[in-house]
């Protein structure tokens, strides 16, 4: 809301109407010892222009660094009228279709979503968003102990090449409704999945397996033979993709024989900009005889009477509502705003436009990896194919490089030596389509600077 249009007087209306003395009085529940009398810090109230001014000079005080981090959040270029149609009055306040006969444009928007998501992983149904990625991969596993009832261990196997906040997140999210996500390491030639430490987890009760691809390290896991493995031993397999890869590689619903049974990730790379951590918007996407585990709304299209298009909110159980103890899950909402917000960038995009981006990633990550390990002391740890990521192996503890690197203005990527000690001195590197040629020879001269 660009300004507040409540004057004193109607304030002072509609605490009448209700009853109250004060807007404080609003909020007596909150004790007494939780509140606060001022907030240091924060100046006194300004006319509305030199807040302006102010905001523009702590903005500028940020400055626009070049990014070539990205570990799950990436910079991509945004078509403008994304936000312009986002930013609507009837779209940015249109949140939740409780009355779904009167938000047909709100569920419309949602079928088109999960028809998108749906296409992209080559799943049978999708639903229509959940809070991130992160939180989708804790929901996948759960879900996947509901689907899965010949197993009895509510055991899934998260290899350790798995985004590690990822992992965290499921961790907190499942560790109170016993789960347990046994870790698999890696190969430290690879960068992949050990399928060798794999085996020895064979003939065990496994309920599903998370594959995810991508891997953190950017590495390309060879998914066919990971989704045959769980086949053979009666496990489900959690896809974890990122949708701008799917246009290249294959789609979930394609791996191995028969596919993943569930596939997860993040749309933040679709219309979503990088914002201190959020918020994004997690997709979810399964095959069709698991549909009624799936949590989160789903969105359907029929005909009325009369033969006209429709519609409706479909499968999905009142007691998400308001029976918590019977719930499919705790969500009971979705990132509506940034579903839209990836329905029109991918709508504007298309299949062939998708396809552009994906490649030019792939360029320009290929060509910030050669231009880096030109210089002396660095080295390209993992060989093969990848897509975005790539680490870096450096003579120096990679903090005081990226502090380096930032004092330049310039976001050098992030350091691996806190989840990954054993790569030493790590750095995770990632450049998208938003950056050019000269971008990439300023990195190399910053860090040939900072790693000396």
């Amino acid at each position: 809301m660009p300004y507040i249009p409540h004057t004193p007087d109607d304030v002072r209306a509609m605490l009448d109407r209700i009853g109250a003395a004060s807007i404080d009085d609003l909020f007596d529940e909150i004790p007494n010892s939780l509140r606060i009398d001022a907030l240091p810090g924060v100046p006194a109230a300004l006319p509305e222009m030199d807040v302006a001014r102010l905001a523009a000079a702590r903005a500028a005080a940020d400055g626009r660094p070049l990014n070539f981090i990205g570990a799950g959040a990436y910079e991509h270029h945004i078509p403008a009228p994304v936000w312009a149609l986002v930013t609507r009055g009837e779209i940015y306040s249109a949140y939740t279709p409780y009355q779904a006969e009167a938000s047909q444009g709100t569920l419309q928007v949602m079928y088109e979503y999960q028809s998108m998501i749906a296409a992209l992983t080559a799943m049978d149904v999708s639903n229509a968003s959940l809070y991130d990625g992160a939180s989708a991969l804790a929901e996948a596993c759960l879900m996947a102990v509901r689907a899965h009832r010949r197993s009895k261990s509510a055991r899934i196997l998260v290899p350790a090449t798995v985004n590690p906040t990822w992992r965290r997140v499921a961790e907190v999210i499942t560790e109170g409704q016993g789960l347990k996500l046994d870790a698999v390491p890696y190969d430290l030639a690879t960068g992949c999945v050990d399928v060798k430490a794999l085996e020895r987890h064979a003939g065990e009760d496994i309920t599903a397996i998370v594959i995810q691809q991508p891997n953190f390290f950017g590495q390309l896991e060879d998914v066919d033979v990971l989704t045959r493995w769980a086949r053979a031993n009666g496990a489900l397999v959690i896809a974890a993709v990122n949708p701008v890869a799917l246009a290249l590689v294959a789609p979930p619903g394609e791996w191995g024989d028969g596919g993943a049974d569930i596939a997860v990730g993040d749309a933040q790379p679709c219309g979503v900009p990088l914002s201190s951590g959020g918020p994004y918007v997690g997709f979810m996407a399964c095959r069709m005889e698991h549909v009624r585990q799936m949590p989160g709304r789903i969105a359907g299209r029929t005909v009325d009477t009369a033969g006209k298009p429709g519609f409706t909110l479909t499968l999905q159980a009142r007691e998400q509502h308001i029976r918590r103890a019977k719930a499919t899950s705790n969500i009971c909402t979705n990132q509506g705003l940034l579903m839209t917000a990836a329905t029109i960038h991918l709508a504007l995009l298309g299949p062939e436009g998708l396809g552009r981006v994906a490649r030019a990633c792939l360029a320009r990550t290929a060509e910030l990896v050669a231009a880096l390990t030109q210089l002396p002391g660095v080295r390209e740890v993992f060989p093969g194919p990848r897509f975005h990521e790539a680490v870096l192996k450096l003579e120096r503890p990679a903090g005081p490089v990226l502090d380096a690197l930032a004092a330049e203005g310039i976001v050098g990527g992030l350091d691996l030596e806190r989840d990954f000690p054993e790569l030493g001195h790590a750095l995770l590197v990632c450049a998208t389509e938003t950056r050019t040629t000269a971008d990439i020879e300023a990195y190399a001269r910053a860090l040939g600077r900072a790693a000396a």
